[in-house]
């Protein structure tokens, strides 16, 4: 085929179907530099510049829109992960296997590293009936999840502090304070009368709790294990 003949073919294909060209952006851009080389440096084709824009405007719009299809997904498999914790914790029938459970099966499926139940209480914990329950329950004096949870600052905590770990965590994770690197403290309601109860969890990355992060579904997971605790209790 000759060039002659190519070139009236790929003529005949843009006039039949121009979106080929419209659609392709280095085209565009080619076809662009073309017009504005022929007209020379003394002439502004604003054209180009409105072009120019728009396509910057649509680059940020994708980069938007991807960014919020990926937090969808990553909000939707943080729900589903809650969920089946959720479910797994409410599967034993003795408080011994609760805990046990929590530190196990839950724990895995929450991706945590550590997972502790502070219980603040005037009893020693190294009471027998208390030592059987494992590393899980860690037994603190009234007054302790306040000032842990307010880690050194002032004001009141809120109920789902999301951080790295602090001086004086091995109180919580014992030995396991040598690797521990960040956590998610819940503070519990244990219902009237009685003193108040911590969640945390604990993870090796430094960077898999911070405070930039949403608190919702920690949240949630809390008010289900209080008011599993509550059962437990009575």
């Amino acid at each position: 085929m000759t060039e002659t003949a190519l070139v009236e073919q790929l003529r005949d294909k843009i006039i039949s179907d121009p979106d080929v060209i419209l659609e392709d952006r280095d085209l565009m851009r080619a076809l662009i530099a073309a017009n504005e080389s022929a007209m020379g440096s003394n002439i502004v084709d604003l054209r180009g510049a409105a072009m120019a824009r728009l396509e910057a405007r649509l680059d940020r719009l994708e980069d938007t829109h991807r960014s919020v299809i990926a937090a969808a997904y990553e909000n939707l498999a943080g729900t589903n992960q809650i969920h089946r914790a959720v479910l797994k914790m409410l599967d034993p029938h003795e408080f011994e296997g609760f805990l046990k459970n929590l530190s196990t099966e839950v724990a895995e499926i929450l991706r945590v590293d550590a997972v502790r139940l502070v219980l603040e209480s005037h009893q020693n914990e190294d009471d027998p009936a208390l030592r059987v329950l494992g590393e899980v329950l860690c037994v603190a004096e009234p007054g302790f999840i306040h000032e842990y949870m307010r880690g050194g600052r002032g004001g009141q905590p809120r109920g789902v502090v999301l951080r790295q770990t602090v001086p004086g965590s091995e109180a919580i994770y014992g030995e396991a304070a040598d690797w521990v690197r960040s956590e998610a403290l819940m503070q519990l309601d244990l219902g009237p009368g009685r003193l108040p109860g911590m969640l945390v969890m604990g993870a090796e990355d430094p960077h898999q709790f911070k405070p930039s992060q949403g608190t919702d579904l920690l949240a949630f997971f809390a008010g289900v294990f209080e008011r599993t605790m509550r059962r437990w209790l009575e």
